[in-house]
């Protein structure tokens, strides 16, 4: 059975830059993969070379196929009638990603429009309703002619969350979709992400440095160093039985309350590990990455 997205022997560099080195990965439709790693590790930089958004400076190699067909052979306009439809991507900082002199109705509305040219206006209004309904903003009949500075972090969030999924694509993106957002507000997006995600039987891939977050949405974890994927394996494999040593010391560098608190917080290990290392399926399922 083919997967949904598959990613395979994806490498980016920037110029001479290597930023992303031999990924491979695949999501089925209805998964959850949670892609995790420190700043700079290549999380987002993947994400933007998933959807062709990443500038002319980048050079891709490897594949990228998405419902069996391969992304980067696509026209511009071809691409152009996917992202948004099929792939739909949430940005990371809330606070700056909507428009901030249009109203959410109109920005929501440019999104149907696009994607469905033939709809009239009413049907039009009564689509990205039902979409700020589906994220529970409140009232979002009256609420369509403000501007993005009249609602909170939280509330900012939850309407690019409405922008991506009001298309019903087969894939949602989530690009650090919590950082910005206090604790209380990021539970709340985490739960609405996950009801959304079941509703619709959505694939997800949800990029994080925050591996709490991550073990709350994830059935599958990609764990990523300096552009390399080290491990890959189920929720319980990663957080119960992490086969690298960069992973046991994410994990050990996170306070919990139960650590020993007279003891220092784990550092993180020298990067030993390279492209070229190869992947030991350690478990069914579990792959790690191995110094040779």
């Amino acid at each position: 059975m083919s997967h949904l997205l598959e990613v395979d022997h994806l490498s980016v560099r920037f110029r001479e830059r290597p930023v992303v080195s031999n990924l491979s990965f695949a999501i089925d439709s209805g998964e959850v993969l949670g892609l995790v790693g420190e700043s700079g590790s290549g999380k987002s930089v993947t994400s933007l070379a998933i959807l062709r958004l990443l500038d002319a400076a980048a050079s891709i190699e490897g594949s990228i196929r998405f419902a069996g067909t391969d992304l980067p052979s696509l026209s511009p306009r071809e691409m152009r009638g996917l992202r948004g439809r099929k792939i739909a991507m949430i940005f990371q900082e809330p606070m700056t990603a909507l428009n901030p002199v249009m109203t959410i109705g109109r920005q929501i509305a440019e999104a149907i429009e696009t994607h469905q040219p033939g709809l009239k206006r009413r049907q039009v209004r009564d689509a990205l309703i039902e979409a700020l309904h589906a994220v529970a903003i409140p009232e979002p009949e009256r609420r369509l002619r403000d501007y993005p500075h009249q609602f909170s972090g939280g509330q900012r969030q939850r309407i690019l969350i409405a922008m991506a999924l009001v298309n019903r694509p087969q894939l949602l993106i989530a690009d650090e979709p919590t950082t910005a957002l206090d604790v209380t507000v990021q539970a709340q997006i985490l739960s609405l992400l996950k009801d959304l995600q079941r509703q619709f039987g959505l694939a997800l891939l949800f990029i994080s440095h925050d591996l709490a977050v991550v073990a709350q949405i994830a059935s599958r974890v990609a764990v990523m160093r300096h552009g390399v994927l080290l491990e890959s394996g189920t929720r319980d494999q990663i957080f119960f039985h992490p086969g690298h040593a960069y992973t046991r010391s994410l994990l050990g560098a996170a306070p919990t309350l139960t650590i020993d608190r007279s003891q220092p917080l784990a550092a993180l290990p020298a990067a030993e590990t390279s492209a070229s290392d190869p992947l030991v399926e350690e478990a069914p399922g579990h792959w790690v990455r191995v110094s040779r």
